[in-house]
């Protein structure tokens, strides 16, 4: 029997393990990326070592590469589940899977809209997360610094648009304005923080990422929200580079991590975390369990602020987080991070960090419900109903 994840797809009618082997296809981010990719291979690993199975990683050089990478797994009949990983791969998916129908895929994070870029299938697990929710959160946070330190704006720079985008997005405007509007309720005074962003067509030009939060700083933001994977290792060096320029150690400008905790980052105040590594664990050990079907029928993954699926970072991630960091390859001082981060959320006024977590209580209750967008007229709305500073 065989199984294929697709990081984001999984096979509906399998039924327990054959080759003991697992491929996930990369999208062009790569390994290495100590977000979105390395977190799946996380879980992949997690599940590996649980059931005593072999993780593959396909890497995607170009675009043109993910159609061949899943039509060939596929064919290859080595695998028990091929993930593929990034809504740029749903395409390719959908194309392949028909072909395959007793072969078992997963896709974290199916894009939303018209065939071919929405999957269906009896073989296909769709791995989606309300990246709105914890994006909400992260933008309340980013304008409650901004106002506190006097900047105007608060910055994201983001990759290709399309419905996974855009739920960051239309979380981030909404935290933005449900901040501004708090800062009134605390203070009597609304500071007016807008939005700047911007799409760069890309999840892997770091170069372009280092250049875009430069001038987003520039234009007064007091930091910038990495929604675009690897590309935030240039967001990051923008702001190591800024602090070097002006000769400090510790406040803004900020840079705020995704997908995984890259709290441990220097001059990092939180991140939006997006657990794909628990997506793909699921998916895996439904097909050891032989629920895969099941939990395709189900709807497969969706994780929440609710189920932890997406959340903000917090202190006890920080701590699980430093290992997945070394794991990835980076070079961690494990007490002078954990001193750093803490000294700067401590420089926050308590009020900030209350309102904070009354918005997430009010998420998690259903008090409060963030909007999102899954196509251009939807996005399009949002930015009309909350327009942050646009002209």
């Amino acid at each position: 029997m065989l199984l294929v994840v697709v990081l984001g797809v999984s096979l509906v009618g399998i039924v327990g393990l054959g080759k003991g082997k697992i491929a996930i296809i990369l999208d062009v981010g790569g390994r290495g990326d100590q977000s979105f990719n390395d977190m799946a291979f996380a879980g992949a690993r997690r599940a590996a070592e649980e059931f005593g199975l072999e993780v593959v990683d396909v890497a995607s050089n170009s675009p043109n590469d993910y159609t061949p990478n899943v039509r060939n797994t596929s064919r290859s009949g080595e695998f028990d589940l091929i993930i593929a990983t990034g809504f740029l791969l749903t395409g390719a998916l959908n194309e392949v899977a028909p072909d395959f129908p007793d072969q078992a895929y997963a896709i974290v994070d199916v894009a939303a809209g018209p065939p071919p870029w929405n999957t269906q299938g009896p073989n296909i697990m769709n791995l989606v997360f309300n990246e709105n929710e914890m994006s909400a959160l992260v933008g309340a946070l980013g304008a409650m610094t901004a106002a506190h330190y006097g900047y105007p704006k608060f910055g994201a720079v983001l990759g290709i648009p399309g419905s996974v985008l855009y739920h960051f997005e239309a979380g981030l405007r909404f935290g933005i304005d449900w901040a501004n509007q708090k800062w009134v309720d605390i203070y009597d005074t609304n500071p007016g923080i807008e939005f700047l962003y911007n799409y760069i067509m890309s999840f892997d030009d770091e170069e372009l990422g280092e250049t875009t939060t430069t001038a987003q700083l520039a234009g007064g933001a007091v930091g910038v929200y990495n929604v675009a994977g690897p590309v935030g290792f240039g967001d990051h060096r923008a702001i190591v580079n800024a602090h070097t320029l002006a000769g400090t150690v510790s406040g803004p400008p900020y840079y705020f991590g995704v997908d995984a905790n890259q709290d441990y980052f220097s001059h990092t105040l939180a991140s939006g975390m997006k657990r794909v590594d628990i997506a793909v664990y699921e998916a895996i050990k439904a097909v050891v369990e032989g629920t895969f079907s099941d939990m395709v029928t189900a709807g497969g993954y969706h994780g929440t602020l609710v189920n932890n699926g997406v959340k903000l970072s917090k202190a006890e991630d920080l701590l699980e987080f430093i290992e997945f960091g070394v794991a990835a390859g980076a070079e961690i001082d494990f007490y002078q991070t954990i001193a750093d981060w803490g000294s700067e959320r401590a420089a926050l006024p308590d009020e900030i960090w209350t309102a904070i977590a009354e918005l997430e209580a009010g998420i998690l209750d259903g008090s409060i419900a963030v909007p999102t967008a899954n196509t251009d007229d939807d996005m399009a709305a949002i930015r009309e109903q909350y327009t942050l500073g646009a002209p």
